[in-house]
Order: C-alpha cells, then sequence, then structure tokens
C-alpha cells in the first residue's frame, strides 16, 4: 500500500492496474489508526478490483509486424507493414491499417509513427465532440490536448480548465471517448464524484454507465488501466 498525506478533508483509496496496487491519499491530520481501519474496512472492494484487473484481457507487446492486431475506434485492424522511400505515414481501410515506412526502420520508430496517426485521429474527432458538449453542458474549456497517461483516461484542471484526455482511446470505440469527454466536462460543474456529479452525468449522458462498462471491458495495452 502507498500512502499519501494531502491538504484535502476525505480519506480516498484507488486500486491500480495492472497489479492491484492500493493507493490512499488521507487528510494530513489523520492518525495512522483511521487510516488502517478505513483500509481494512474497504477490504472486499479493493479484493473486487484486484480480481477484476487480473481476468481483464491484455494485448501481447507489440511488434510493429505485417499481420499484427491492432484497434481502431474499437474495431480490429490487421497492420500491414509497406517498405517504401518517402515519408512515414498510415492509411487505414475496413480491416487493415497500412504502415508505410522506409527500409529497415526500426520497431520502435514504426511504432511513434502509429502513434502519431493514433493522435490526429483522436484530435479531430475530440474536437468535434468538444464544442458539441461545450455547448450541452453549458461550461467552455480554456484548453484541451492529448496525451500518453498511465493511470487515467482522463483528467480535468479545474482551476486552469484544462482537459487531457488520453491518446489510447484512439483504440476504443468512440462512445467511449465521449463518455470520458463528459466526465471530464462535468468536472467543471462538480469536483468531486458525488450524488451530484451522478445526476449531472445521468441528465447529460444517461448511458454513461453502460459506456464506462464498455470502456473497462475493452482488451488492454499491455501493462495498462481502467477508469
Amino acid at each position: 500500500m502507498h500512502l499519501n498525506r494531502k491538504a484535502i478533508k476525505n480519506l480516498h483509496i484507488s486500486v491500480l492496474p495492472p497489479d492491484g496496487r492500493v493507493r490512499v491519499s488521507a487528510p494530513e491530520n489523520m492518525s495512522d489508526t483511521a487510516i488502517r481501519m478505513a483500509v481494512i474496512s474497504r477490504i472486499p472492494w479493493i479484493k473486487k478490483q484486484q480480481h477484476d484487473f487480473a481476468k481483464q484481457p491484455r494485448q501481447s507487446d507489440r511488434e510493429m509486424v505485417s499481420g499484427e492486431c491492432h484497434f481502431i475506434w474499437g474495431k480490429r485492424h490487421r497492420l500491414n507493414v509497406i517498405e517504401r522511400s518517402g515519408k512515414h505515414e498510415v492509411k487505414a481501410s475496413p480491416g487493415r491499417l497500412h504502415l508505410y515506412v522506409k527500409e529497415n526502420t526500426t520497431t520502435e520508430n514504426k511504432a511513434l509513427v502509429v502513434q502519431q496517426y493514433y493522435r490526429r485521429i483522436l484530435k479531430e474527432k475530440l474536437a468535434e465532440l468538444m464544442s458539441y458538449w461545450e455547448h450541452q453542458i453549458g461550461v467552455t474549456a480554456q484548453a484541451w490536448g492529448v496525451k500518453k497517461m498511465k493511470t487515467k483516461w482522463g483528467s480535468c484542471n479545474i482551476q486552469a480548465k484544462r482537459i487531457w484526455v488520453n491518446l489510447e482511446l484512439a483504440k476504443k470505440p468512440p462512445e467511449c471517448l465521449e463518455y470520458i469527454l463528459v466526465h471530464e466536462l462535468v468536472h467543471l460543474l462538480e469536483r468531486n464524484h458525488n450524488d451530484r456529479f451522478k445526476k449531472y452525468m445521468d441528465t447529460f449522458l444517461p448511458d454513461w454507465r453502460e459506456r464506462r462498462h464498455l470502456l473497462n471491458s475493452m482488451p488492454l495495452a499491455f501493462n495498462h488501466w481502467v477508469y
């Protein structure tokens, strides 16, 4: 268990993938005994989360070779590596992900080209959704972007009104991206995951629980997370 003491009012317990490590964030003035008792009271929930991590399907390490399976918006695509002169690029067709690279391109550089493709399509989709959902929810994000994150699908800096979404969402069904975006925008109305937050989610996106389940049941990248 990893304990962080912070200037917060309430204790928070998180179970982190891939191995179910427990992270506890506690108020600075909370006693060790109180923290221990709170963790003990949540043991059944902690064990359930760890069990869910253990049974969730995971992709193997990517070798970036033809025939390998990659996901775009929740759909499987077979990688087709084509060596040629000229710029590196990715083109998608039904069931296929065509990767154009120069001869002797390293596995790491091939992966980087595909990652840049994911970033581009995710930003395009996110821009469409952002303009719609800002209007629906009645909030405005001052900035938003895409980045790789280890333990979260999305994040919201409430003070700066800045939203980030995880690059991996380009591999998930579009409704998963929409769920994460709405989730983060709603944090501009309510900071905490309390009943008020859930009521907002029920109002704006009534099927958000189904979308969350879909996201967390999709195959994960090797050594990845759930939200």
